[in-house]
């Protein structure tokens, strides 16, 4: 933690451009070269740093639920793609991957709120209006609160006032080096999180500045839609009904996939090279055209919050699962995200193994932070839950419509309370693959209904720290609904740099 800190200071400090994009930011963040925080601009430029807060490279999230989709065919198709760390996350490790040397996913979550606590230490320091001081600590409530919230997700069990006592995360609040870092109780964190919550809720920002979205930054539209989804998975439906509602009556524009989608840049590879070589054309969204600069991301005009699952190694890998819950005949989010024959672009070309990949920003992002669509998820669901049905079944429709061909499959009905909820939650694992199922599968294995419980299992090849026994018998992993595995390890570099003040996990 103690490294996480004097490389978050030597970030925040040294002299950098930190970027912009003119299409949407009014001002360019521009290169400073003081070293001391004085001024409201300053503190201004750091957060617009989008950079550096937007990327969320959660591979627990991605690999560890039914909707990757990695089987021992893919797998024996082209072994040397898939390292034993994607099989480790696979199949819900415990012993090899507290060494992954790739898991940053910890370690950057930190960053940022370092960078919040920065903030919240100089806000009142520094020279500047009262309201700019004011929002400036708001927004610095919500990236703590977010990032704390995401870490939770991964790191700890799923919360319950049965668990509190429960290890939870260091909670750090401030810049000090000499703040403790052992695991406060889950409860703690929990409370921490909804403190920073309630703070952010004073923000008096805006989503729409000058006619255009402002959604690297917290506004009120982004606070409203966090705290949609912390009420979401702390099963307190009222409220998580009432803050999407605020979120969807300040912004609810959403993308009309008859009308705004298009294919974007084809890519034309070559399998079975040699005398029987085929030329196969792969057909992406628009929205992977643009891999360098961030035009697509920033412009998609569904985000109250900009966040972005990443994935480093470019295959969000589709379960067969997952792929049969789509009307993949009428539903649009299937024809443009679900590039067929996607493993051709990953290697498997000699033979050609034919399998799809999910694809939403370039390869490697897919929207991770509160969008219109979440919000109208999240109000459908907390309105089944609470009984009114036939409105969650009004509210789900209002997406569906826009993401599918017209025809009658387009408006779905419910019997009643329980046909609707599983209806709501199948309209969300189809709109939100792989960045929501973790966190959907914790809280639906922890809250008072047993009708949505899941319990994950896959069939794979054992496995070292370093190899697959891919020549050995498969065996049959599997994540029951109380296991202690829905709490990923942590890195154990973080145990080492404490001196042991950290204590992992129990399994």
């Amino acid at each position: 933690m103690k490294t996480i800190i004097k490389n978050c200071i030597a970030l925040a400090l040294t002299a950098g451009l930190l970027p912009g994009c003119d299409k949407f930011l009014d001002e360019r963040p521009s290169k400073t070269s003081s070293l001391v925080v004085t001024t409201t601009s300053q503190l201004n430029a750091l957060l617009n740093d989008y950079e550096q807060f937007y990327a969320e490279s959660n591979n627990t999230a991605i690999l560890s639920t039914d909707d990757y989709g990695l089987t021992t065919p893919i797998y024996d198709a082209r072994q040397g793609i898939f390292s034993p760390i994607t099989v480790q996350y696979n199949t819900w490790d415990t012993a090899y991957l507290m060494d992954d040397p790739g898991q940053s996913f910890w370690s950057s979550e930190y960053r940022k709120i370092f960078t919040a606590n920065m903030v919240l230490q100089y806000a009142d320091k520094v020279t500047g209006p009262d309201e700019d001081k004011a929002n400036l600590k708001a927004d610095a409530h919500l990236i703590r609160a977010y990032s704390y919230f995401q870490l939770a997700n991964t790191f700890t069990l799923p919360y319950s006032s049965s668990k509190g006592d429960e290890p939870g995360l260091p909670l750090k609040l401030t810049i000090a080096f000499d703040e403790p870092v052992a695991r406060a109780p889950l409860s703690k964190v929990y409370e921490q999180i909804e403190a920073d919550l309630a703070e952010a809720m004073k923000i008096k920002m805006p989503l729409i500045q000058n006619g255009k979205p402002r959604h690297w930054r917290a506004n009120t539209a982004a606070v409203n839609g966090f705290a949609a989804r912390y009420y979401l998975a702390m099963n307190k439906y009222t409220d998580a009904l009432k803050y999407a509602n605020q979120a969807l009556q300040e912004y609810s524009m959403l993308v009309d996939y008859n009308t705004q989608m298009r294919y974007g840049r084809d890519e034309v590879v070559t399998i079975n090279p040699g005398p029987n070589a085929q030329t196969v054309t792969l057909k992406y969204p628009y929205t992977h055209d643009n891999q360098e600069d961030f035009t697509d991301m920033i412009g998609w005009p569904e985000f109250l919050y900009f966040r972005m699952l990443d994935y480093g190694t470019w295959w969000y890998m589709p379960s067969t699962a997952l792929m049969n819950l789509y009307d993949q005949a009428h539903d649009l989010r299937y024809q443009y995200h679900y590039v067929e024959g996607y493993s051709y672009d990953r290697g498997m070309i000699d033979p050609a193994y034919n399998y799809p990949g999910y694809i939403f920003f370039f390869k490697d992002r897919i929207p991770s932070g509160p969008t219109t669509a979440e919000m109208l998820l999240i109000k459908a669901e907390a309105q089944a839950r609470t009984d009114d049905f036939s409105g969650a079944m009004t509210t789900l429709n209002s997406l569906r419509v826009k993401r599918m061909t017209p025809g009658p499959w387009v408006n779905l009905t419910a019997t009643g309370k329980d046909d609707a909820i599983k209806k709501v939650l199948e309209e969300r694992r189809r709109e939100m693959p792989f960045v929501h199922r973790w966190y959907d599968v914790r809280r639906y294995n922890n809250n008072d209904d047993p009708n949505d419980d899941v319990e994950m299992s896959k069939t794979f090849y054992p496995y070292t720290l370093s190899s697959v026994l891919s020549t050995q018998p498969v065996k049959t992993y599997s994540l029951p609904k109380h296991s202690r595995r829905f709490a990923a390890p942590l890195p154990r570099t973080e145990m080492i740099s404490s001196n042991g003040a950290i204590q992992q996990n129990t399994y």
